[in-house]
């Protein structure tokens, strides 16, 4: 300690050198280097890390996406400028405690026993006191009754006026313990750092730009990754996932970089036999846990365990952590059909995560590729039906009345109809260019709560949107058969006259056989707007949306409504009739006037309305599939993580010093007492005594007084002084 501090007294009388070790080492420079590492760690965690570039543009825009990129607010905790900024803090703070150690070590074994009497004088808390015995028998005395209580004591011969060596000075001190802490704080910041720079990228960075290794950015398969791209098995320090489907086994791992992967090759590889997932009723993840079998590649022995969250395995030094689950590539069939009349349905097969070319023969459009996205068997979704106006005091919920106003704030006021509805398939359609809409369609219908089940056929143009979907009403045999049926009698005009024939015979007065020609002109004209629609404004309207267009156009204003609910009552008559007609061309029973008839009517007209928005020529529904699970494990070889755990311990270990350990100092000075006229020499002796602390409490002039009166027999007084 004493070679370090006189290296930085010698390099501070330099001229040169003065200015910029007193900047670093500078407490100020610290705060400010804390507050930036601060900043960036939490725009760190705000921050997704590590994703595709595409992302960022797509939720923040080019220019803020092209801003974050360049200052690598994508991966700060590997950043060039959070690396230095980390290296700057070590040095500062390793000056701070190069220069002020020492200082503090030599105070530590000081008593500082050689203070002067008149000096005592100037503490806040002294006291003074006459004794009995001689001042080396007093000094004696009251050294002993300090090293009981825990006082470490020094004690020194003194020359006083009665001659030389009649004198004692007695030193105290108890509570050094506050200086280590200063010490062992701010060295744990130095071991956390020099851990945290360890374990980092900062290793993998220096083999980059001395090992000529370099990111990868493209595709294939790892086996076909060139070497440059690919990290050692003696790697000091990485961390990085894998991902292992069941029944397979893997031994590189990913280490993502802000410009693409390196593949770090692990000294063994990772078998994953079984992958353990359960749920709660909200359909959230309650455990997941992978059965492993970890195969060594020097020796080939193997070893099972088991992999939980909070759990890791640890095998040669590289832990092995449950991070996520995945698909491992599940096998699905898929049906393709369409809204649109002449394309007839195909199957496709594909696996997850593959992709598919689609012709445009097949598609009725422009030629395309369809990408496997994702497989989801587990879908909880809120069905609750909301809140209704009318109260029912038969139907009364009393307990969730009761629980929702009492309890956790977190509790919601409504009523949550949790169900599983089943597996669900998402697919991306990417045309020639490169642009890609994604899909997502459940397997099963749903009843979303008004008694009519819907499929579910859900768009979105880009990730950061969400799902809009399209509900297409079941039919009395549990298929989406008989709308699609319907949709293309609709978009068939000699069917539509059929359809509107039938309902005008049906719909007409007898007695009135004259108005026949205008109710079928009225029905035709409103069947044939609703599936054609009409150019409004240079855009063509089709749908409800066309029928409410013409009104608005033809009717005034104070007959609109009127004129709406007829043509609407119209529209769902014939709709009806096209109904029955298309389902006896298909071969199909007709429709019974009933309830649930009258259901699928009211979905058909408003699903027919929309269906013309759709913006694909198919969709795609599950019919079966393979599930094949897949675990994503974090694997990191981190020796600096012991430095981290020795820093985090010194930090404890100072901070409770510092801020509870009180550094305590007493001075008790001893002459003989002076004779008195006429009674010759005395044997008593006169004690002068002070105390000295780094921290001012509460009830320190209480402790003093105690003190003062337990080794010398005194009295408090206002003041702060005992006699």
């Amino acid at each position: 300690m004493s070679d370090a501090a006189s290296e930085t007294s010698a390099s501070t009388r330099s001229p040169t050198l003065r200015p910029l070790i007193e900047l670093l080492a500078s407490m100020r420079f610290a705060i400010s280097l804390l507050t930036v590492i601060c900043i960036a760690s939490v725009i760190g965690t705000v921050l997704k890390q590590h994703e595709p570039a595409v992302n960022y543009v797509n939720q923040f825009g080019p220019f803020w996406a092209d801003l974050f990129l360049s200052l690598k607010l994508n991966a700060v905790y590997s950043a060039w400028w959070f690396l230095l900024i980390l290296a700057f803090l070590v040095t500062s703070t390793s000056l701070c405690v190069a220069r002020h150690a020492p200082k503090y070590w030599a105070d530590l074994r000081t008593y500082k026993e050689n203070i002067r009497e008149k000096s005592l004088s100037a503490f806040h808390h002294k006291a003074t006191g006459e004794l009995a015995g001689t001042p080396e028998a007093e000094a004696q005395r009251l050294g002993k009754l300090l090293v009981s209580g825990g006082w470490k004591v020094k004690l020194q011969q003194r020359d006083t006026d009665a001659g030389p060596g009649t004198g004692w000075m007695l030193a105290a001190k108890a509570g050094a313990a506050n200086k280590i802490g200063y010490i062992a704080a701010h060295s744990a910041i130095i071991l956390i750092c020099i851990g945290g720079l360890f374990d980092g990228d900062l290793v993998v960075r220096a083999q980059m730009l001395l090992g000529g290794k370099t990111p990868y950015n493209g595709g294939g398969l790892i086996s076909e990754v060139a070497d440059t791209h690919r990290l050692s098995e003696r790697n000091p320090t990485f961390r990085g996932n894998l991902l292992v489907a069941e029944g397979t086994q893997s031994s590189t791992a990913i280490l993502n970089q802000s410009d693409g992967v390196l593949l770090q090759e692990l000294p063994f590889a990772i078998e994953l036999k079984k992958f353990i997932v359960e749920y709660y009723s909200t359909g959230m993840p309650k455990l997941f846990a992978s059965e492993i079998v970890i195969h060594d590649k020097e020796t080939g022995e193997t070893k099972e365990t088991r992999v939980e969250v909070n759990h890791p395995a640890s095998y040669k030094g590289v832990e092995i952590y449950q991070s996520s689950f995945d698909d491992g590539g599940s096998k699905v069939q898929l049906q393709a059909r369409s809204f649109q009349p002449g394309i007839k349905p195909f199957v496709v097969e594909g696996e997850i995560g593959g992709s598919l070319k689609l012709p445009a023969n097949e598609i009725g459009g422009q030629p395309a590729t369809l990408e496997f996205t994702a497989l989801r068997v587990l879908n909880v979704e809120n069905l609750s039906g909301g809140d209704r106006s009318e109260v029912d005091v038969r139907k009364v919920d009393l307990k969730h009345s009761i629980e929702s106003r009492l309890g956790a704030g977190n509790k919601s006021a409504t009523k949550r109809d949790l169900r599983n509805v089943g597996p669900s398939i998402t697919y991306k359609l990417r045309d020639a260019s490169g642009q890609a809409r994604e899909f997502v369609n459940y397997m099963l219908p749903v009843d979303t709560g008004d008694g009519q089940p819907v499929y579910l056929l859900g768009v979105r143009e880009t990730p950061s949107d969400p799902f809009r979907y399209l509900r297409v009403p079941v039919d009395t045999e549990g298929s989406i058969d008989g709308f699609l049926h319907l949709r293309e009698a609709l978009a068939d005009p000699a069917l539509r006259e059929a359809a509107v024939k039938r309902y005008t015979m049906q719909a007409l007065d007898d007695k009135r056989p004259e108005l026949a020609e205008q109710l079928s002109q009225s029905s035709l004209r409103a069947l044939t707007l609703f599936a054609e629609g009409e150019e409004l404004n240079g855009q063509k309207q089709v749908g409800l949306q066309a029928i409410s267009n013409f009104i608005e156009a033809n009717v005034p204003e104070a007959e609109r409504s009127r004129a709406g609910e007829v043509l609407v009552r119209i529209l769902n008559g014939v709709l009806y009739e096209l109904a029955q007609i298309s389902r006896e061309k298909a071969g199909l029973a007709a429709m019974q006037p009933d309830e649930k008839t009258q259901a699928f009517m009211t979905q058909a007209v408003l699903s027919l309305s929309d269906v013309q928005l759709y913006p694909a020529p198919v969709f795609f529904e599950l019919k079966n599939f393979n599930q094949v699970q897949a675990s994503v494990f974090q694997v990191a070889r981190a020796p600096g993580k012991n430095i981290v755990y020795l820093g985090c311990l010194f930090l404890i270990l100072g901070v409770f010093a510092m801020l509870y350990v009180r550094e305590r100092r007493i001075w008790i000075w001893f002459t003989p007492s002076k004779p008195t006229e006429g009674m010759g020499a005395a044997a008593g002796s006169k004690a002068i005594m002070a105390l000295s602390t780094n921290r001012q409490t509460l009830d320190g002039d209480k402790e003093f007084e105690d003190l003062s009166g337990k080794l010398l027999g005194t009295n408090r007084r206002p003041g702060g002084n005992a006699k």
